[in-house]
């Protein structure tokens, strides 16, 4: 199965899973008591993906932080796939939850763009999961409800609504894959973007001809020296953020609350 998706295993046992229905209700489970909660199978996956990455987190590297068997884990989560949306929507069911001093709609916005982009530097794996079909859980639920609600009340149509809100959290995601890769490029070379740029400076001055690129020398100058680097991830957050409050707003209209 692959593990960088989400409901990519059966969806009747992933969503007893997720909704944690009890064994009378699971037809054909019979069996002693379990030793374990699927709350600490979740907690044991997230805190090992959070460590080393999503690809670490497998059937047995789990069960052995548990003291259990990797066939003792099947009897809880019935595979990876599985396993992997119980991680996501545990996450969700737990990220933070703003509740901003503006009540308008921007401020509401924001604060959801925030929360995410939180819930990403907490757990940077998440952001490396594709959720085109997300897992159907009650923290799934939770997080969208919350998320919805920052744009109710502003006039928009239910199917803008959906939109206007996938849109925001597209950006969010492409903002922590980007930072992401912006530290593991610092970590693989042990150097600071500023650092990387000025060990190369004598490199680039070879074959770099400003006077053919104009352009490109005056701005990657201005934004280099700004910035320390080719980029900022904390810029073009604060950048973007903006850019799409005000796309919402030409939707929305600035009287709306």
């Amino acid at each position: 199965m692959p593990s960088d998706r989400t409901s990519a295993g059966d969806p009747a046992r992933t969503l007893a899973l997720l909704w944690g229905l009890t064994a009378e209700e699971k037809p054909g489970r019979r069996g002693p008591r379990q030793a374990r909660s699927t709350a600490e199978i979740a907690a044991a996956a997230i805190s090992l993906a959070d460590a080393e990455g999503v690809d670490a987190v497998t059937m047995r590297r789990v069960a052995q932080e548990l003291g259990l068997s990797p066939m003792a884990l099947y009897t809880y989560v019935p595979g990876k796939a599985e396993l992997l949306d119980l991680m996501l929507d545990t996450v969700y069911a737990t990220m933070p939850r703003s509740v901003p001093v503006d009540e308008g709609w921007r401020a509401r916005v924001a604060a959801v763009a925030d929360d995410n982009r939180a819930l990403y530097g907490a757990h940077p794996w998440v952001a490396s999961v594709s959720t085109s079909r997300p897992p159907l859980g009650p923290g799934l639920m939770a997080k969208y409800e919350y998320e919805l609600r920052a744009l109710e009340g502003t006039g928009l149509p239910d199917v803008e609504l959906d939109a206007a809100l996938t849109h925001l959290l597209g950006f969010v995601q492409t903002c922590a894959r980007m930072g992401a890769d912006g530290r593991a490029a610092q970590q693989d070379s042990a150097m600071t973007d500023e650092q990387w740029w000025s060990a190369n400076a004598d490199l680039l001055a070879r074959v770099f001809d400003a006077e053919r690129y104009p352009v490109a020398a005056r701005v990657g100058a201005a934004a280099g020296e700004v910035h320390g680097g080719a980029y900022s991830a904390d810029h073009a957050y604060a950048f973007g953020l903006a850019r799409v409050l005000d796309g919402f707003a030409a939707l929305i209209g600035e009287n709306a609350r």
